[in-house]
């Protein structure tokens, strides 16, 4: 279900609590809020309301990836950018890794397992604002 995005400070700046395998239908309200939007690449839950540590992106070819409790485990090659956010006003200045390797929870026939990928370049600094999210961390 299209769910509309939050755009209180307030709601985005708290910390995310864990995800459980119960959470599958946020994990479908995510995907279909994020298909639904223009230019949007990615969406943690708390985007869309709930606290919880659930997120989305979609890859060049148009598939949407869910990931349950991402951790950024490790970074590489640190540089400066610049980031929008469809849940806040203006852009901001950050520091993200080129390369990083991330833990998350993938749900596979029902049950969380726990996954370890690495990304690089605009996967990777998509996971890493998502990351920002779940820890209430506006960019």
């Amino acid at each position: 279900m299209i769910k509309d995005l939050v755009k209180d400070t307030a709601i985005l700046s708290q910390r995310c609590e864990k995800a459980t395998a119960d959470d599958a239908a946020l994990a479908e309200d995510l995907v279909d809020t994020l298909k639904s939007l223009e230019d949007a690449a990615c969406l943690a839950a708390n985007q869309i309301g709930v606290a919880k540590s659930v997120v989305v992106w979609m890859d060049d070819d148009g598939n949407a990836h869910v990931m349950y409790n991402p951790r950024l485990m490790m970074g590489l090659q640190a540089s400066k950018a610049v980031e929008t956010c469809l849940t806040l006003e203006e852009p901001v200045k950050v520091t993200r890794y080129n390369k990083v390797k991330v833990s998350f929870d993938e749900l596979v026939d029902g049950t969380l397992v726990q996954r370890k990928r690495d990304y690089v370049g605009w996967e990777a600094q998509m996971i890493q604002h998502m990351i920002d999210h779940c820890n209430g961390k506006l960019v």
